[in-house]
């Protein structure tokens, strides 16, 4: 009797268990849907009790000679190490190269001819949650009748700038004058990320991807759109993403060149030792198969191999960030690293990285200069620390679904793949996945018209579906 009386108890408690894990799942969905809204102050201080000016204001990049001379001197002071015979570009950047762009930086480069380049889309600055943020702002030069533009706000990451984007902004404000037809004309605002370029860096400590995320919210309401896409790689992703699970009903759709999945179950664990034998068990195309295995090697390999800076900077940014602040040659190397590799992995062969497959030396010193003008490496670096010292996994945003009719362009050079599969587990309503022919991790940069095109054709099924008002 005792036996029956304990199974009956044990049985009871089942029933409350699962009855309890019922009721959660079906009230905390509701609940959860959203990711809360962060109004920090990064200011410098105390908060003030005065009202924040909204006001936005004109902003031009502007040079000085001092700053000019005081480069200069650094350059002709530079020390460089001997590499090791025939290591290119497998032991970072090889200083022979570096030599030589060093030379084109003195005796070419034109930085005052490169301020009016960026200086010719208008740029903006306006004060939000205590720190004054840079954005380039750009219309369409002419609409077609009848037609409005579509505000798109795209973001960039690290070691990148708000000039990845100078290439593909005339592709969407005036798609038409580019063999791109009129159907969808955008009204393009990249704003700087605080701590990098022109943007003011938080004063304080947590300034994380959300933080970013409540920031650029607020300046589009601000600038008055109140229903938007937005556009991200990299840190832009996180970003982005972040902006559609604060705000679902304000943002259109959310159109990403980089997905990365960091809440992985054991479906992922399987598909990696098994997908390679069986993809369509797991839903994987061939070409999720020709990108991801062998998974040692391309997978696991690789994180290691280039995942180095991303440990420094999540613990101890401000230790290597003073050297690099310091010596523009340093700052060079370390950035000038990233373009080569996450572009693609076999430059590493090369022995100039081929850096100049793919960009310009003007427009590769244009972006380090922008780090070294504003000052901005540390800072830049610190935003890793503040979205990963908590671990990887543990943040709220990482555990919520994204609900946002959401495009993937997912380019065939980019440091990790991640298949379609494993996309739609977090972001719940993917309208469009595509594999692009080429192209690497700074996409807008590198293949301004493949990102364009496949922002565009994602835009026209959002709009011809009405999908972002099916709620």
């Amino acid at each position: 009797e005792f036996c029956s009386s304990l199974a009956g108890i044990m049985l009871l408690e089942v029933v409350l268990v699962l009855g309890t894990l019922l009721i959660y799942f079906l009230f905390s969905k509701k609940k959860e849907e959203t990711l809360p809204f962060k109004d920090g102050w990064w200011g410098r201080g105390q908060k003030p009790v005065t009202q924040e000016d909204t006001s936005v204001r004109p902003f031009k990049v502007e040079t000085t000679e001092e700053e000019l001379s005081d480069l200069f001197r650094r350059l002709d002071q530079a020390r460089f190490t001997e590499p090791l015979e025939n290591s290119c570009f497998h032991y970072g950047t090889n200083s022979v190269h570096l030599r030589k762009v060093v030379s084109y930086w003195k005796n070419q480069f034109n930085w005052k001819k490169q301020v009016e380049v960026l200086n010719k889309y208008p740029q903006f600055k306006t004060k939000i949650q205590g720190i004054d943020i840079h954005f380039v702002h750009v219309k369409p030069p002419r609409l077609p009748e009848g037609q409005a533009a579509k505000p798109l706000l795209m973001v960039h990451g690290w070691p990148g700038s708000f000039y990845e984007f100078y290439k593909i902004i005339p592709l969407l404000t005036d798609p038409a004058s580019h063999g791109l037809g009129d159907e969808h004309v955008f009204e393009v605002i990249c704003p700087s990320i605080p701590g990098y370029g022109f943007s003011e860096a938080p004063h304080k400590k947590g300034f994380n991807s959300v933080s970013a995320a409540s920031v650029f919210y607020e300046l589009m309401l601000r600038l008055g759109f109140n229903e938007f896409y937005t556009q991200g790689g990299d840190w832009g992703w996180l970003i982005c993403t972040n902006l559609a699970q604060i705000a679902p009903n304000h943002v259109k759709g959310l159109h990403l060149n980089m997905a990365s999945v960091s809440k992985l179950g054991l479906t992922h664990l399987l598909s990696v030792l098994l997908g390679r034998y069986f993809p369509g068990l797991f839903g994987f195309q061939e070409e999720d198969v020709r990108r991801m295995f062998p998974f040692l090697k391309k997978g696991l390999y690789r994180i290691l191999s280039e995942s180095g800076y991303a440990h420094i900077q999540a613990t101890k940014p401000d230790t290597v960030g003073c050297g690099l602040n310091d010596s523009p040659v340093g700052l060079a190397a370390y950035i000038l690293e990233k373009f080569s590799s996450w572009t693609d992995m076999e430059f590493q062969n090369l022995e100039d990285g081929g850096l100049e497959r793919k960009f310009s030396l003007d427009d590769l010193l244009t972006n380090v200069m922008i780090y070294w003008v504003s000052g901005c490496i540390v800072s830049s670096m610190r935003f890793y620390k503040e979205n990963l010292q908590k671990g990887i996994g543990t943040q709220k945003h990482e555990k919520l679904t994204v609900q946002v009719p959401t495009g993937i362009a997912s380019f065939p050079n980019e440091i990790l793949h991640t298949p379609q599969a494993w996309a739609k587990k977090k972001y719940t309503n993917i309208v469009s996945f595509h594999f692009m022919p080429r192209g690497g991790h700074f996409a807008a940069f590198e293949e301004p018209e493949l990102l364009a095109k496949d922002i565009l054709q994602f835009v026209g099924k959002v709009e011809k579906e009405q999908l972002w008002k099916k709620k």
